[in-house]
């Protein structure tokens, strides 16, 4: 193969990229995969605490649904690659997989390394390129296909298949390049913003509880301008020395960075949504009836983690010593409400730096959802972050990744 020369040019090593080269290469495409970094797959290795939550243990329903309005877009995307199919591709290149109490599926060795690696060895197998190293500097449109240029020189492609990705964690290459090729070719970018990113808080109770984790809290995110909440979402939580953090805050951060200049941003916090303010209330009474002389800070500390506890109750203007049957109808209420309907005043998130993955990116309307090709531009594929297509925490966007670029790759 001339190296000037090829059919499928595959712009970036990500898990669209990746597998996108690999399934082309495999339908005996010549592919020459470009990645600006010495290493592939430099999301995948730190995703998941680096150990790549693969997919969600559901069926293309649920995947579809988690996306939202966005999620039909998904339809051919995963009749060609479901989360089943993905599990079995990963199943035979080796990498053994569990199902976590969340739907999360992990590679079983916790080692987001075993997943990079199985989609290089499968690139290899089929004889795709990759040239690590090798920043792209400009795409353009040509009679014949594409002429790509690199550090290097230039490449001829009778194909693009562009797999940049967002621009979350930039620290791993991922810094927006994409964005601008596809607008130079005609594409219409919905200006990319931060999402499933943790969020700042300037209160200094909140930081004085950080590494203090709760299973499960529903989050509303509520703004000054707004009766309704514009986000819910329910799971673990983690207070930081910043803010919030974990799936339950960082899910529901969208509705914040659609409009982060908005003021009033608040996180309205039920600790315990298992249990009900009336049961709540009733437990409160019969323990003033049968241990009454009990802190009413023992009692908290036995729902929620003592640290919390305590906060809570300084936030609800009782004293930690105060005793059960002391409480007043009034303070029970407060106590109540501290608990189910805290709110957690917000300034804003931390932004792209932070973020695991990019709301916005190239305007779904402009790609042909049956094949990935822009439907501007013949011989352009688009697949995995670069498009306005942002799912919740859980395995999603790498589902999501993983099977545009599967189709991309099935259709160059």
């Amino acid at each position: 193969m001339s190296p000037t020369d090829c059919d499928v040019a595959v712009i970036g090593a990500g898990a669209a990229g990746m597998l996108a080269a690999a399934r082309a290469a495999e339908r005996g495409r010549r592919v020459v995969l470009l990645e600006k970094n010495r290493k592939a797959g430099v999301k995948i290795l730190m995703s998941g605490g680096t150990r790549c939550n693969i997919t969600q243990a559901t069926d293309r329903r649920g995947i579809v649904a988690a996306f939202g309005p966005q999620g039909s877009f998904l339809h051919s995307a995963l009749a060609a690659l479901g989360p089943d199919e993905l599990i079995a591709l990963f199943h035979a290149e080796g990498v053994a997989t569990k199902v976590e109490a969340t739907g999360k599926v992990f590679p079983v060795s916790d080692r987001a390394i075993d997943v990079r690696d199985a989609l290089l060895k499968m690139m290899q197998r089929f004889g795709a390129e990759l040239r690590l190293g090798e920043a792209v500097e400009d795409i353009s449109r040509h009679d014949t296909g594409f002429v790509i240029r690199t550090e290097n020189g230039e490449l001829t492609a009778e194909k693009v298949i562009l797999t940049t990705g967002g621009q979350s964690y930039p620290g791993c290459g991922t810094t927006g390049d994409g964005y601008v090729w596809a607008k130079q070719l005609g594409h219409t970018i919905v200006p990319p913003r931060p999402a499933l990113v943790p969020l700042r808080s300037p209160a200094t109770w909140v930081h004085e509880l950080s590494g203090v984790t709760i299973p499960d809290v529903r989050v509303q995110i509520v703004g000054r301008e707004s009766a309704k909440p514009l986000a819910e979402r329910r799971g673990s939580f983690l207070f930081t020395h910043f803010g919030l953090s974990g799936p339950a805050p960082m899910d529901a951060s969208r509705a914040i960075t659609a409009n982060p200049d908005a003021p009033g941003w608040q996180a309205v916090c039920d600790f315990l949504p298992t249990s009900s303010r009336e049961a709540l209330l009733e437990t409160i009474a019969k323990e003033a009836t049968v241990n009454g002389k009990r802190a009413i800070s023992a009692l908290v500390s036995e729902w929620l983690p003592r640290r919390l506890a305590e906060a809570l109750l300084a936030e609800a203007g009782i004293a930690l010593d105060h005793r059960v049957a002391e409480l007043g109808k009034q303070q029970r209420n407060k106590l109540i409400d501290a608990i189910k309907r805290q709110a957690i005043p917000l300034s804003g998130s931390l932004g792209f730096k932070k973020a695991e993955v990019t709301a916005g990116g190239v305007a779904l309307a402009e790609v042909d959802s049956r094949s990935m090709q822009s439907k501007l531009v013949p011989g352009l594929y688009l697949a995995g972050e670069i498009l306005d297509l942002d799912g919740p925490i859980g395995g999603y966007n790498f589902q999501a990744a993983f099977s545009t670029g599967w189709l991309a790759g099935e259709s160059v």
